[in-house]
Protein backbone atom coordinates (compact mmCIF):
# COMPACT_ATOMS: atom_id res chain seq x y z
CA UNK A 1 0.00 0.00 0.00
CA UNK A 2 1.52 3.36 -0.72
CA UNK A 3 -0.16 6.79 -0.48
CA UNK A 4 0.14 10.26 -2.52
CA UNK A 5 2.28 13.24 -2.09
CA UNK A 6 -0.90 14.96 -1.46
CA UNK A 7 -2.18 12.69 1.05
CA UNK A 8 1.40 12.54 3.00
CA UNK A 9 1.16 15.94 3.23
CA UNK A 10 -2.21 16.68 4.55
CA UNK A 11 -1.68 13.68 6.72
CA UNK A 12 2.14 15.19 8.28
CA UNK A 13 0.96 18.43 8.54
CA UNK A 14 3.54 19.69 5.97
CA UNK A 15 2.90 20.65 2.35
CA UNK A 16 3.81 18.59 -1.14
CA UNK A 17 6.24 20.94 -1.95
CA UNK A 18 8.46 20.12 1.22
CA UNK A 19 8.16 16.73 0.58
CA UNK A 20 9.51 17.05 -3.16
CA UNK A 21 12.31 19.26 -1.73
CA UNK A 22 13.19 15.84 0.63
CA UNK A 23 13.31 13.79 -2.44
CA UNK A 24 15.51 15.85 -4.74
CA UNK A 25 18.02 15.86 -1.67
CA UNK A 26 17.62 13.05 -1.53
CA UNK A 27 16.53 12.64 1.92
CA UNK A 28 12.79 10.92 1.21
CA UNK A 29 12.83 9.23 -2.22
CA UNK A 30 9.66 8.25 -3.24
CA UNK A 31 8.60 4.89 -3.16
CA UNK A 32 7.19 5.12 -6.81
CA UNK A 33 6.82 7.90 -9.40
CA UNK A 34 3.41 7.70 -11.12
CA UNK A 35 2.99 7.62 -14.97
CA UNK A 36 1.68 11.16 -14.29
CA UNK A 37 4.56 11.72 -12.78
CA UNK A 38 2.94 11.76 -8.91
CA UNK A 39 4.86 10.46 -6.28
CA UNK A 40 3.71 7.99 -3.88
CA UNK A 41 5.30 6.65 -0.87
CA UNK A 42 5.01 3.07 0.93
CA UNK A 43 5.11 2.42 4.74
CA UNK A 44 8.74 2.34 4.82
CA UNK A 45 8.93 5.71 3.05
CA UNK A 46 6.75 6.79 5.76
CA UNK A 47 8.83 5.41 8.84
CA UNK A 48 11.63 7.43 7.09
CA UNK A 49 9.42 10.71 7.41
CA UNK A 50 8.75 10.19 10.62
CA UNK A 51 12.37 10.29 11.52
CA UNK A 52 13.09 12.97 9.29
CA UNK A 53 10.20 15.19 11.18
CA UNK A 54 11.21 14.08 14.81
CA UNK A 55 15.10 15.11 13.91
CA UNK A 56 13.44 18.45 12.27
CA UNK A 57 11.75 19.31 15.49
CA UNK A 58 14.66 18.68 17.14
CA UNK A 59 16.11 21.67 15.11
CA UNK A 60 18.67 19.47 13.04
CA UNK A 61 18.96 21.17 9.65
CA UNK A 62 18.77 18.78 6.30
CA UNK A 63 22.59 18.19 6.17
CA UNK A 64 22.80 17.15 9.56
CA UNK A 65 19.39 15.19 9.11
CA UNK A 66 20.91 13.64 6.38
CA UNK A 67 24.41 12.34 8.35
CA UNK A 68 22.18 11.17 11.25
CA UNK A 69 19.96 8.99 8.60
CA UNK A 70 22.75 7.29 6.73
CA UNK A 71 24.40 6.17 9.92
CA UNK A 72 21.09 4.88 11.14
CA UNK A 73 19.98 2.09 8.57
CA UNK A 74 17.91 0.36 11.32
CA UNK A 75 14.64 1.95 11.53
CA UNK A 76 13.00 0.01 14.09
CA UNK A 77 16.19 0.88 16.40
CA UNK A 78 16.33 4.44 15.54
CA UNK A 79 13.00 5.24 16.23
CA UNK A 80 13.38 3.34 19.46
CA UNK A 81 16.07 6.03 20.09
CA UNK A 82 13.60 8.71 19.36
CA UNK A 83 11.45 7.77 21.21
CA UNK A 84 13.19 7.34 24.44
CA UNK A 85 14.42 10.69 23.89
CA UNK A 86 10.43 11.72 23.18
CA UNK A 87 9.97 9.94 26.77
CA UNK A 88 12.06 11.87 28.52
CA UNK A 89 11.07 15.28 27.10
CA UNK A 90 7.47 14.78 27.41
CA UNK A 91 8.31 14.30 31.50
CA UNK A 92 10.00 17.35 31.68
CA UNK A 93 7.34 19.04 29.67
CA UNK A 94 4.75 17.20 32.02
CA UNK A 95 6.25 18.89 35.21
CA UNK A 96 6.64 22.29 33.63
CA UNK A 97 2.91 22.20 32.80
CA UNK A 98 2.06 20.70 36.14
CA UNK A 99 3.98 23.70 38.15
CA UNK A 100 2.30 26.55 36.15
CA UNK A 101 -0.93 24.91 36.53
CA UNK A 102 -0.25 25.07 40.14
CA UNK A 103 1.26 28.94 39.94
CA UNK A 104 -2.18 29.79 38.68
CA UNK A 105 -4.62 28.06 41.00
CA UNK A 106 -2.81 29.08 43.79
CA UNK A 107 -2.44 32.91 42.84
CA UNK A 108 -5.89 32.77 41.62
CA UNK A 109 -7.21 31.54 45.48
CA UNK A 110 -4.46 33.98 47.28
CA UNK A 111 -2.73 31.12 48.46
CA UNK A 112 1.27 31.03 49.20
CA UNK A 113 3.10 30.38 46.47
CA UNK A 114 6.20 27.58 47.07
CA UNK A 115 9.65 28.21 45.06
CA UNK A 116 9.76 24.07 44.26
CA UNK A 117 6.46 23.75 43.12
CA UNK A 118 7.00 26.71 40.89
CA UNK A 119 10.33 25.85 39.70
CA UNK A 120 9.46 22.10 38.51
CA UNK A 121 11.24 21.44 35.16
CA UNK A 122 12.94 24.59 34.78
CA UNK A 123 16.31 22.95 36.27
CA UNK A 124 18.86 24.21 34.22
CA UNK A 125 20.82 25.02 36.86
CA UNK A 126 20.34 21.70 38.90
CA UNK A 127 23.95 20.80 38.87
CA UNK A 128 25.19 24.41 40.26
CA UNK A 129 25.91 22.99 43.73
CA UNK A 130 28.10 20.07 42.65
CA UNK A 131 29.45 22.39 40.03
CA UNK A 132 30.68 25.31 42.15
CA UNK A 133 31.81 22.72 44.94
CA UNK A 134 34.05 20.41 42.85
CA UNK A 135 35.07 23.66 40.48
CA UNK A 136 34.63 26.50 41.81
CA UNK A 137 31.99 29.42 41.53
CA UNK A 138 33.45 30.81 38.94
CA UNK A 139 33.06 27.45 36.38
CA UNK A 140 29.05 28.27 36.68
CA UNK A 141 28.97 31.94 36.57
CA UNK A 142 30.64 32.07 33.43
CA UNK A 143 28.85 29.16 31.93
CA UNK A 144 26.14 30.56 33.47
CA UNK A 145 26.64 33.37 31.88
CA UNK A 146 27.47 32.56 28.62
CA UNK A 147 24.01 30.39 27.97
CA UNK A 148 21.69 33.17 29.25
CA UNK A 149 23.71 35.50 27.08
CA UNK A 150 22.43 33.37 23.83
CA UNK A 151 19.98 34.59 21.38
CA UNK A 152 17.57 31.46 20.86
CA UNK A 153 18.90 30.85 17.60
CA UNK A 154 22.28 30.64 19.18
CA UNK A 155 21.11 28.56 21.53
CA UNK A 156 19.37 26.06 19.25
CA UNK A 157 22.23 25.90 17.42
CA UNK A 158 24.09 24.57 20.08
CA UNK A 159 21.41 21.88 20.72
CA UNK A 160 22.15 21.09 17.19
CA UNK A 161 25.54 20.12 17.87
CA UNK A 162 24.20 18.37 20.99
CA UNK A 163 21.69 16.06 19.48
CA UNK A 164 24.28 15.31 16.36
CA UNK A 165 26.83 14.10 18.46
CA UNK A 166 24.34 12.34 21.11
CA UNK A 167 23.10 10.37 17.45
CA UNK A 168 26.22 9.40 16.46
CA UNK A 169 27.09 7.99 19.78
CA UNK A 170 24.18 6.07 19.94
CA UNK A 171 24.59 4.35 16.57
CA UNK A 172 28.18 4.24 16.92
CA UNK A 173 27.18 1.94 20.53
CA UNK A 174 24.44 0.15 18.61
CA UNK A 175 26.97 -1.48 16.25
CA UNK A 176 29.28 -2.62 18.51
CA UNK A 177 32.49 -0.54 18.08
CA UNK A 178 35.53 -0.88 20.28
CA UNK A 179 35.13 1.84 22.90
CA UNK A 180 39.37 2.15 22.44
CA UNK A 181 39.11 2.05 18.97
CA UNK A 182 39.32 4.98 16.07
CA UNK A 183 35.97 5.37 15.39
CA UNK A 184 34.94 5.27 18.74
CA UNK A 185 38.03 8.07 19.80
CA UNK A 186 36.96 10.19 17.53
CA UNK A 187 33.93 10.61 18.98
CA UNK A 188 35.76 11.22 22.09
CA UNK A 189 37.52 13.84 20.76
CA UNK A 190 34.18 15.77 19.12
CA UNK A 191 33.14 15.28 22.58
CA UNK A 192 36.19 17.03 24.40
CA UNK A 193 36.14 20.01 21.91
CA UNK A 194 32.25 20.30 22.36
CA UNK A 195 32.62 20.49 26.36
CA UNK A 196 35.76 22.74 25.30
CA UNK A 197 33.78 25.14 23.89
CA UNK A 198 31.53 26.23 27.04
CA UNK A 199 33.07 28.95 28.93
CA UNK A 200 33.94 28.17 32.48
CA UNK A 201 34.71 24.52 32.13
CA UNK A 202 38.08 23.80 33.76
CA UNK A 203 40.13 23.84 30.72
CA UNK A 204 38.37 26.32 28.58
CA UNK A 205 40.61 28.34 26.65
CA UNK A 206 43.56 25.72 26.70
CA UNK A 207 42.75 23.91 23.68
CA UNK A 208 41.67 20.61 25.64
CA UNK A 209 39.17 20.15 28.70
CA UNK A 210 40.71 19.38 32.30
CA UNK A 211 41.29 15.80 32.34
CA UNK A 212 39.60 15.29 35.77
CA UNK A 213 36.67 17.41 34.61
CA UNK A 214 36.37 15.25 31.27
CA UNK A 215 36.27 12.03 33.63
CA UNK A 216 33.88 13.26 35.96
CA UNK A 217 31.43 14.01 33.47
CA UNK A 218 32.05 10.56 31.80
CA UNK A 219 30.96 9.11 35.12
CA UNK A 220 27.63 11.59 35.46
CA UNK A 221 26.74 10.17 31.56
CA UNK A 222 26.26 7.17 33.15
CA UNK A 223 25.68 7.87 36.93
CA UNK A 224 22.32 10.55 36.23
CA UNK A 225 19.92 8.49 34.27
CA UNK A 226 18.86 12.04 32.96
CA UNK A 227 22.30 12.57 30.97
CA UNK A 228 22.01 8.40 30.32
CA UNK A 229 18.58 9.18 28.36
CA UNK A 230 20.91 11.42 26.02
CA UNK A 231 22.72 8.47 24.67
CA UNK A 232 20.25 5.65 24.16
CA UNK A 233 20.28 4.30 27.86
CA UNK A 234 22.97 3.00 30.31
CA UNK A 235 24.31 1.01 28.06
CA UNK A 236 25.35 3.56 25.43
CA UNK A 237 26.55 6.11 28.10
CA UNK A 238 28.62 3.44 29.50
CA UNK A 239 29.67 2.87 25.86
CA UNK A 240 30.26 6.73 25.62
CA UNK A 241 32.11 6.77 29.25
CA UNK A 242 34.17 3.99 28.55
CA UNK A 243 35.53 6.06 25.20
CA UNK A 244 35.80 8.95 27.17
CA UNK A 245 37.70 7.56 29.72
CA UNK A 246 40.09 6.19 26.78
CA UNK A 247 40.43 9.50 25.42
CA UNK A 248 41.39 10.99 28.50
CA UNK A 249 44.28 8.83 29.09
CA UNK A 250 45.76 9.13 25.44
CA UNK A 251 45.48 12.69 25.02
CA UNK A 252 44.28 14.78 28.06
Amino acid sequence: MDWSIQEVARLAGTTSRTLRHYGDVGLLPPSRVGANGYRYYDERALARLQRVLMLRDLGLGIPAIADVLDGQRDDAQALTNHLHWLQQEKERLDRQIASVEITILKMEGGEQLMAEEMLNGFDHTRYQDEVEQLWGAGAYVDSDRWWTSMTADEKSAWKNVAAELGFDWIEAADRGIAADGDEAQALAKRQADWVNAIPGTPGFGTGAPLKEYYLWLAEMYVTDERFAANYGGPAGAAFVRDAMRAFAEREL
